[in-house]
């Protein structure tokens, strides 16, 4: 199979050109990209993807909460089919290539598809994923949690985004009215590919064009409080004091001590801490912070947070204080599927593009479909790993690389 043939010959846009475009639907003043599920940005994506899909001969519809698909039929339409995406939603002034990459791979490989060898055995679609991020309501994965029937819409009541504006009441804007819902959930799906943005520096420091990951890392949240005693910073001597701020130093320094000694792919962050009452000359009489532990084997994320817990109830005794450890995420490891997984290395050995095997340190769709059907997940660089902010950039040749992978592990799953 070539997968090389001309743009110009069959009028297929290029990457970049269709990037830029996309990115037009939610362009922030600094060069951003912002679109929030069911807002005015995202509709008009979305209802601009559908218009190219059809534009481009797919028969396109949405499912009931807003997932958009484009159709090539194959010649075997009572077979599954191959899907292909990722999602269109944005974080808070993102980049314009997160989601929206894999969407756009989609169309091109697609497009090649349809133009080199005609109409294929399986059908083949491609999916704008309506929500991924939880960037507007605090829920995540609302697209492919609906399709693999992670969700209903019943997971949706009682959420607000900070405006007040319930879920349902922002769906019903979209035109998906909730009184209308049927079930999204797919039974006739063969395959899902999704080509995405790395977020991270590995394939650019290792000078890799590619990544074929193998696994999606297991995450989990907690909040940790601490309550100890407000008091006077000048006339509390240090022996009498029980600050909470400095024991929760300790299990910091803990956490991260722990997390490089424990396995080289296990990381640990606390991103948010909050003193109580949080002035210069009070001790802190509360404090309350995050922890975010993330791995690919979920037996080591386990001990490790058991070892984390261990040592708050050591300080809770140690220093006479409470300490309250509270988890509030759960996200199982992944493991893509085996056989496409080696599809992949082949392929890209056989199409002599430089590839390497990468876990994957970020929640991705493809992590929602991998216990649902085969899921293959494949990473282009970002530059200077940067992402969910408007410098997010790769260049339209490394793009151009994942895209031609996907189109012939698209090839193989569909035509042959």
């Amino acid at each position: 199979m070539n997968t090389n043939t001309g743009r110009d010959q069959i009028n297929i846009p290029a990457n970049e050109e269709l990037i830029e475009w996309l990115a037009s639907y939610g362009k922030t003043k600094d060069g951003g990209v912002e679109r929030l599920l069911y807002t005015e940005a995202w509709l008009s994506a979305q209802n601009a993807l559908k218009e190219r899909m059809e534009s481009i001969g797919l028969t396109s519809r949405f499912d009931s909460v807003g997932n958009l698909f484009g159709r090539l039929e194959g010649s075997e339409p009572e077979a599954d089919c191959v899907l292909t995406g990722s999602h269109i939603d944005t974080v808070r002034n993102g980049g314009k290539y997160d989601g929206a990459y894999g969407i756009i791979a989609g169309l091109i490989a697609v497009q090649r598809l349809m133009t080199e060898f005609g109409r294929p055995k399986r059908s083949i679609e491609i999916v704008s994923l309506c929500e991924e991020e939880g960037s507007r309501f605090p829920i995540t994965f609302w697209g492919s949690g609906h399709i693999t029937g992670r969700y209903g819409l019943e997971d949706g009541s009682n959420i607000q985004d900070h405006n007040g504006i319930s879920l349902y009441e922002a769906m019903k804007a979209c035109g998906f009215d909730p009184a209308r819902y049927t079930s999204p959930v797919r039974k006739d799906i063969h395959r899902f590919f999704e080509c995405h943005i790395e977020q991270g520096i590995v394939l650019e420091k290792t000078g890799s064009a590619l990544g074929i990951v193998r696994h999606i890392v297991g995450q989990k949240r907690f909040t940790i409080k601490v309550n100890g005693e407000s008091n006077h910073a000048g006339t509390t001597p240090m022996p009498f004091r029980k600050d909470a701020l400095a024991v929760s130093a300790d299990i910091i320094h803990f956490i991260t001590k722990t997390a490089a000694s424990t396995h080289p792919d296990l990381v640990a962050t606390v991103g948010q801490i909050r003193a109580v009452p949080n002035v210069p000359n009070v001790i802190a009489g509360e404090a309350l912070f995050t922890l975010d532990v993330r791995h690919q084997d979920n037996d080591i994320l386990q001990e490790y947070c058991e070892e984390i817990h261990r040592y708050c109830l050591h300080c809770e005794a140690a220093y006479l204080m409470s300490v309250d450890m509270k988890p509030w995420l759960e996200v199982t490891p992944a493991e893509l599927d085996p056989s496409l997984f080696q599809l992949a290395c082949h392929t890209a050995d056989r199409m002599n593009i430089n590839a390497r095997t990468i876990i994957s340190g970020a929640g991705h769709d493809a992590q929602v479909f991998a216990p649902f059907c085969p899921t293959s997940l494949l990473f282009v660089p970002s530059r200077n790993g940067r992402s969910h902010c408007p410098e997010e950039y790769t260049p339209p040749e490394e793009l151009e690389k994942g895209i031609e992978l996907l189109t012939s592990m698209l090839y193989q799953s569909a035509y042959v």
